[in-house]
């Protein structure tokens, strides 16, 4: 008996050498493609410099995406080859230029995990205090691109971003990023202990009905971002954050529980701010602001013109305009890029019933990722 454990021991043992070597081997092939993909992509960097064009293509990197998982046949799931393709397209373009990110930080508040899951690990990252000086990094050059939030699917718009898209209408919308936001709480007390709650103003707002149940008796705080929240919770006793669970990992912190957003379907869309927009992809949205006159029926007949070149509008927003007491500014995408025929028609038509018309920029349409 034990001579034929021992055989089954011997085979099996034989048996995952054999398939190690073939990792070993497949590693190998692996990492000769990688070198002569990078390779490739520094001689396409160099063309890009000779012609002036950008080292970032949000179209490009759509397309190259989009190749990959169409061609998946599996095991690998979607999220998985997504990341490894992610970094890889980081490491290329960093190749050619490493390029600055701007956003509002600290480490690992949600615009900085937007920011990652746009350009990856191989960028420089610049932090920054506030939405506006995201915006300012980018128009002075500072900055190569900035990401900012733009509308969460429980709070809506985000007001400071749209009004300095009023103030800096030069600064474009080149991709967007739509992330999947999980709210945890954090402390290294006990939930009885808890005597306030830190986070920025839009998570303690997505979690208020799960707080006013659990934490009745907690104050809550307001604070730049959730990552900072969550630095509070090591200076300060009894207290609480709103944040993401990699904040959790940065700062030591425990997780109390999981997913207290009140909404399974939270979601925030990120705008990829530059100097330029996007070329077409095929799958994009054009973005832009507007003004009518303050007369009735001046804004039916600004929403008329996509209807008659039947364009679906995705977003629709009015923001008051603080130059002029009573004024509106109106924030609108719809599907489709600038250089579509039907587009640069509503543009046309949107032109002559508007006071003022400023577009924002034409992007890939962006699929939701988890946070």
């Amino acid at each position: 008996m034990a001579r034929k454990t021992d055989d089954g021991a011997d085979k099996t043992s034989a048996e995952l050498k054999a398939l190690r070597v073939q990792i070993d081997k497949f590693d190998l092939q692996i990492l000769d493609l990688l070198n002569k993909r990078s390779t490739v992509a520094v001689r396409i960097g160099k063309v890009k410099a000779d012609q002036g064009g950008e080292v970032f293509s949000a179209a490009r990197e759509e397309e190259v995406m989009n190749n990959i998982l169409a061609a998946n046949k599996g095991p690998l799931e979607e999220v998985t080859l997504r990341a490894v393709f992610r970094e890889l397209i980081s490491a290329s373009r960093s190749m050619q230029k490493v390029q600055k990110i701007a956003f509002l930080g600290p480490e690992y508040s949600y615009s900085h995990l937007a920011a990652l899951e746009r350009f990856g690990e191989a960028m420089s990252f610049l932090r920054t205090g506030t939405i506006s000086a995201v915006f300012e990094e980018v128009q002075r050059k500072h900055a190569d691109f900035g990401v900012v939030p733009l509308e969460n699917s429980t709070d809506g718009r985000i007001t400071d971003t749209l009004d300095m898209f009023i103030r800096m209408p030069q600064v474009k919308i080149c991709a967007e990023v739509r992330l999947r936001v999980r709210h945890h709480l954090l402390a290294n007390c006990e939930q009885t202990e808890i005597r306030r709650v830190y986070s920025k103003a839009q998570a303690l707002s997505q979690c208020r009905n799960w707080l006013s149940k659990n934490l009745p008796h907690a104050s809550l705080h307001e604070v730049s971002s959730t990552a900072h929240a969550a630095s509070l919770v090591q200076s300060e006793p009894h207290v609480a954050a709103v944040a993401g669970r990699q904040a959790a990992v940065r700062y030591n912190i425990r997780i109390l529980y999981n997913n207290i957003e009140d909404s399974p379907f939270n979601e925030t869309r990120f705008a990829v701010i530059g100097l330029a927009d996007s070329a077409r992809t095929g799958d994009d949205k054009t973005a832009l602001m507007f003004q009518t006159s303050n007369s009735p029926g001046a804004l039916a007949d600004a929403l008329t013109v996509f209807k008659q070149n039947k364009i679906n509008l995705t977003w629709v927003e009015s923001f008051p305009y603080r130059e002029a007491k009573g004024e509106y500014v109106f924030f609108l995408e719809m599907e489709g890029h600038r250089d579509d025929a039907k587009v640069k028609k509503a543009l046309a038509g949107l032109d002559a019933v508007c006071d003022e018309v400023s577009p924002l920029g034409s992007f890939p349409a962006a699929k939701a990722e988890e946070e």
